[in-house]
């Protein structure tokens, strides 16, 4: 059987348009698929829509639309940030699709089956914003005595009909999963949060709504639909065929925000114990992205298009600025300050301007790939330099998601780059040692055309732009052991890859 990866985003919740957290998650999730197609593995990655519940029901209500029209238009706005951001799913999934309602029902019926669900009367607080439900321990008190979630959303008192599953039966399972597996929960930090919240008791879950009826119906039970929870989540299984055959099952990760970490690592792995389904390999849970520091709110009046943002920098520079600048599992802040810094710092001045003088040096001054010319132990210690940084550092740090580490990695190989240049300087060389001159120029082509590679799963299309200058097909990692492209590479007129980027007036 071919070595497969399946990766997930979170599947986000449409009741407004996508914001830079949406962004942020897809463009990570993006950068991992990528990499792991490049490591050779067979690799799916899904991403997609929850369009029930109540939140999208009360906000159609509120916009005087159907609600079907809502999530129709609701989510064409997260499909257009997914092609505009250059994010290569395989599945975008919309759960109001006709297989996710069949496949939602299959997991209920099997849990049903398994005896793990029961009728019966749910009194307590829901968050209609976080769709969840909450103890009275959990909650904070806001302005005015309010009672909030743990998030600061508004709970109301709920009391109706419901389903429960008996979670209750799930608490040791679930303890003696996370300890067979520590790195199904990442990072460290939300691990021990999984594990605080399960070791102080779970309470079985209200797990369908009778209120309204926007969701999928809960088999043989007029006028309940399911919590919509039960089938977002389900939502992973259905996109790789569950149910039947689903041969990319189990995920190896779902890459989710933290504030969602306890529906991931507690409900849905218990929902799949309970039907007999394997488990995801991990979670993780990265941080959230604040605006100089501040969390977005519209009050605040802070809150970015991440579209804007792609269409005044670029794409490829707003994806490197992300990924490079966050440690991933932490939370973020981003200014236009930073991306037009960091953006210029290192693809403008550091990569972008190294490719740019030794292209437009070699078309002006041989107009043909370098010969191996007068080699010298610096050239082989270059090189050593880049094929540890290509092969080793960056995609070690990469298996591990650890994406800012993994670009430091591949930003040190430039920098080691730029120095060598400095230091043969082959613009005195064409001069008093032409073949010296050539070893050079062609030893810097080898290092340019890994360092393109490598960074491949950040910047694919600036990337791919300067591998077609190079003349380069072959652009795996696996690809990086084989030095005899140069040989019949066929050099392009050279074009600038990373502008220089400036502030908005």
């Amino acid at each position: 059987m071919a070595d497969r990866f399946y990766i997930t985003t979170a599947i986000a919740y449409p009741n407004g348009r996508p914001h830079i957290g949406h962004a942020y998650e897809a463009i990570a999730t993006d950068a991992i698929a990528r990499f792991q197609r490049m490591m050779g593995r067979e690799t799916f990655f899904l991403t997609g829509t929850d369009e029930h519940g109540l939140k999208m029901a009360q906000t159609a209500r509120d916009r005087g639309v159907e609600t079907r029209a809502l999530a129709d238009e609701m989510s064409s706005y997260f499909q257009e940030m997914d092609r505009i951001l250059n994010i290569s799913f395989d599945r975008f999934i919309r759960t109001t699709e006709p297989a996710h309602h069949e496949a939602s029902r299959a997991i209920w019926q099997a849990m049903e089956a398994n005896g793990d669900l029961y009728l019966g009367r749910y009194e307590g607080w829901y968050s209609v914003r976080d769709e969840a439900f909450y103890d009275e321990k959990e909650l904070v008190e806001g302005e005015g005595g309010q009672k909030l979630s743990p998030q600061g959303t508004p709970v109301e008192w709920t009391v109706e009909e419901t389903w429960f599953f008996r979670l209750s039966k799930y608490q040791q399972p679930l303890l003696d999963h996370y300890a067979a597996n520590p790195d199904f929960v990442r990072p460290e930090s939300r691990r021990n949060e999984v594990l605080r919240f399960v070791e102080g008791g779970l309470a079985d879950l209200s797990v369908s709504r009778t209120s309204f009826d926007w969701g999928v119906k809960v088999p043989g039970s007029d006028g309940h639909v399911m919590y919509v929870w039960v089938d977002a989540l389900t939502s992973y299984l259905t996109g790789v065929g569950y149910p039947g055959d689903a041969p990319f099952w189990p995920a190896d990760v779902h890459i989710i925000g933290k504030d969602i970490t306890r529906f991931h690592t507690v409900y849905w792995p218990a929902f799949l114990m309970s039907a007999g389904i394997p488990l995801p390999k991990a979670v993780f849970a990265h941080g959230f992205l604040l605006h100089r520091g501040e969390k977005m709110s519209k009050s605040a009046g802070n809150v970015v298009d991440p579209m804007e943002l792609a269409e005044r920098y670029g794409v490829d520079a707003l994806r490197y600025f992300l990924l490079r600048e966050v440690n991933f599992g932490q939370d973020g802040s981003y200014s236009d300050e930073a991306i037009v810094t960091r953006a210029n710092a290192d693809l403008a001045n550091s990569f972008g301007n190294l490719a740019q003088r030794v292209l437009s040096f070699i078309a002006k001054n041989l107009g043909r790939v370098p010969t191996a010319g007068r080699g010298d132990p610096a050239d082989a210690e270059l090189l050593d330099a880049v094929s540890r940084a290509c092969r080793e550092e960056l995609p070690a740090a990469f298996q591990q998601l650890a994406l800012a580490q993994g670009c430091e990695a591949w930003m040190r190989a430039v920098f080691a780059c730029n120095q060598y240049v400095d230091a043969q300087a082959p613009w005195a060389l064409r001069k008093t040692d032409p073949e010296r001159m050539e070893a050079v120029l062609r030893t810097l082509l080898l290092a340019i055309r890994d360092l393109a590679i490598a960074i491949r799963p950040i910047i694919p299309a600036s990337a791919d732009k300067l591998l077609d200058l190079l003349g380069v097909d072959a652009r795996s990692f696996a690809d990086l052991d084989d030095r005899s492209w140069i040989d019949s590479a066929q050099l392009q007129p050279p074009s600038p890859i990373f502008p220089r980027l400036e502030l908005p007036a």
